[in-house]
């Protein structure tokens, strides 16, 4: 089966001292020292990356790595703006399923600090549906609608959001690579100032330089000798770009779609999984994901956000975010999706040190493109 054998991820944060092409460099130079692996063993590699185009008026990404790497073996650049790494994983494995004993390098990266904040808010809002981009839509407004149509069905209020933070910097104090690495307390979040009601300043990822790299193989003999966890499925859904047309604004169908698909190919079930990363852009898209993903029942999530139930120390079966999540970790759009998944791979591998969860067999790793446009969902086990 093909499986993940090696990972590496750079400091996310303001990264000014690098460029995107010394990030790609280090995560998959990084990754390549971790399981003792020349660039000459690689068979193809897939680069998940959104805005190269925008803030280092650079496409032809593919051609641009192999220079770059050296090498002129297939390379791939996958865009699916937030979830481009999830969807440069989700092509490999599919790209392995066809090439017995292979191995490939997935490596996602952005820089996105070297711009203005007015600037790369534009570059994101590229994601969105036009005419929602033309009205000033932009993702924080997308995000608070759907926190407002939550919050005002299920009777919940602005506290139970701010303890996804709370809960999330928790995990990033563990992390040596997260943005930030300092508790935050409600109080924090809800005097921290709004940036479109009810979402915060706090409820909200910020603006990462970084990047994430995996090696995955079904090669036998590579597996066997390298810390390794099989990829039991990594399923994409899609869904409307525009919000105007969704069938509902208290779910995320796309996260849905991909993880009914993504837990019939695994042939486990929810209860199964002890670890997961999910896509927390905004405090309100981490509960949609545990609801949306079948882990609580529709309607519950604000309050077992609020009990902080999924924490490392809760003592509960599923531990949600061990890296800071987006929210903590930090969000390089390219590189989110690949972290996540890393993320995953460390702990079923029981590399995750200071945030390690005792006794994992399965992990999840959620990835969204846009509000929901695209979802990839991954399910490793050891």
């Amino acid at each position: 089966m093909n499986s993940v054998i090696g990972y590496y991820s750079t400091k996310f944060g303001e990264l000014w001292k690098m460029s995107l092409d010394d990030l790609f460099l280090a995560a998959s130079c990084g990754v390549l020292e971790s399981t003792k692996l020349e660039i000459g063993q690689i068979d193809a590699v897939f680069i998940g990356n959104m805005l190269g185009g925008v803030v280092d008026n650079q496409l032809l990404l593919s051609a641009h790595i192999s220079e770059i790497l050296e090498v002129d073996i297939p390379i791939y650049r996958l865009e699916a703006a937030c979830a481009s790494g999830g969807m440069a994983f989700q092509t490999a494995n599919e790209y392995l399923k066809s090439h017995p004993e292979s191995t490939v390098l997935v490596v996602g990266a952005e820089k996105m600090t070297d711009i203005s904040a007015t600037d790369i808010t534009t570059a994101l809002s590229t994601a969105a549906s036009l005419d929602e981009q033309k009205v000033g839509l932009t993702f924080p407004g997308v995000y608070a609608l759907l926190a407002q149509v939550y919050l005002n069905e299920y009777g919940y209020n602005e506290e139970h959001l701010a303890a996804v933070s709370v809960k999330n910097h928790a995990h990033g104090v563990l992390n040596d690579n997260a943005h930030f690495q300092r508790y935050v307390t409600i109080d924090n979040v809800l005097e921290s100032p709004y940036i479109a009601y009810p979402l915060k300043v706090l409820d909200s990822s910020p603006i990462s330089d970084g990047a994430a790299a995996l090696i995955l193989s079904n090669n036998k003999q590579l597996i066997k000798t390298r810390n390794s966890s099989v990829i039991l499925a990594s399923e994409m859904a899609t869904d409307n770009i525009s919000i105007s047309k969704r069938r509902n604004l208290d779910e995320i169908y796309s996260t849905k779609k991909a993880g009914t698909e993504a837990f019939k190919k695994s042939k486990i079930i929810p209860l199964d999984v002890n670890v997961m990363e999910v896509h927390d852009c905004f405090s309100i898209a981490e509960i949609l994901a545990l609801e949306d993903l079948g882990f609580w029942k529709k309607g519950t999530g604000g309050g077992y956000a609020k009990e902080m139930a999924t924490h490392i120390d809760s003592g509960n079966n599923l531990i949600v975010n061990t890296s800071g999540g987006l929210k903590a970790a930090g969000h390089p759009v390219g590189g989110t999706g690949v972290k996540q998944i890393g993320e995953v791979y460390l702990q079923l591998t029981g590399q995750a040190k200071r945030r390690q969860v005792k006794n994992t067999k399965y992990g999840l790793a959620h990835n969204v493109g846009g509000s929901g446009g695209v979802a990839i969902v991954t399910i490793l086990g050891v």
